[in-house]
């Protein structure tokens, strides 16, 4: 089915891409979606704990809350209202064995999250499990790591363009225009989320199809932008459109924080679905290849 895309050019290529992957999100996205948003909102102030241990542990108590600021950056004002002071609250309420053992139990609740996107991948490629289950937690939890260290880059990052910000309005301000520019840099929580995404899929993408031939960035573009959009639009839209208090009443930011996990899951899987319609498996290049010869 997919050497017919890789032999059509043009407008008819592009048609048929966004057609299969538009049906592929339709069929398997909105399941995933909202497994994906329970699972995230249920790993996500385990991460934020697992993230405060691993700075203690490198003795930088001072920093333990780096993963909170880091993640609500890239979040709507309304989810980062939402989640940010109970996050807050309950990396503080943790200290020595308890943070420890608060991070060992992330690391199994986190991975969990990992898993879901695995299982999302390996469902858009058409695969099944080819290592252990155990073998696949280990890697979660490397990707745990290495996300939060992501995180703390981001961060970093956005802390040094504020600086150079300051220094230019102190000491040049004939530049302040260069100021406007560097605002423009607040695109680095945007590029943070793509560089997490490309990573993730390239970490997660079943084995056959991580090879550099099969491209990964038009899915992680595509989370990236999906992410933006929704982020920038959330805020206006549930105060045009939605009056979550008046229906959930105290629990408005946790079904608020749900339904935009919801939308990011749902542009997660297609992006998934995208990268696969994109990839010609190797069965499907052999007899490309076999009919080229024939012919």
């Amino acid at each position: 089915m997919l050497p017919a895309i890789e032999r059509s050019t043009g407008v008819a290529r592009v048609l048929e891409v966004t057609r299969r992957t538009f049906s592929g999100t339709w069929n398997d996205g909105f399941i995933h979606a909202g497994n994906l948003a329970y699972v995230t909102l249920f790993a996500i102030f385990p991460f934020f704990i697992f993230g405060a241990a691993l700075f203690s542990l490198l003795g930088e108590d001072a920093d333990r809350s780096i993963a909170i600021t880091s993640v609500l950056r890239a979040l709507p004002s309304n989810v980062a209202e939402a989640i940010g002071p109970d996050a807050r609250a309950a990396i503080n309420a943790r200290s020595g064995w308890l943070l420890a053992f608060g991070a060992l139990a992330s690391l199994w609740t986190v991975g969990g999250l990992v898993e879901t996107i695995r299982d999302i991948l390996r469902r858009a490629y058409g695969t099944r499990p080819t290592r252990s289950f155990w073998w696949y937690r280990l890697t979660s939890a490397g990707i745990i790591v290495g996300a939060v260290m992501l995180l703390v880059l981001g961060l970093v990052t956005q802390v040094l363009i504020g600086t150079i910000e300051e220094v230019i309005d102190a000491w040049f301000p004939q530049l302040l225009h260069w100021i406007d520019a560097l605002t423009l840099s607040r695109i680095v929580p945007v590029a943070a989320v793509y560089c997490s995404i490309f990573l993730l899929f390239l970490s997660l993408t079943p084995h056959r199809y991580r090879g550099k031939r099969y491209h990964k960035w038009p899915g992680a573009l595509l989370v990236t932008l999906w992410w933006l959009g929704v982020t920038l639009a959330f805020p206006p839209l549930l105060r045009s459109l939605f009056s979550y208090s008046l229906t959930y009443g105290s629990l408005a930011g946790i079904m608020i924080t749900l339904f935009f996990f919801w939308l990011i899951g749902l542009g997660m899987v297609a992006g998934a679905e995208l990268n696969a319609v994109l990839a010609v498996s190797p069965e499907e290049e052999g007899i490309g290849t076999s009919e080229v010869k024939t012919t």
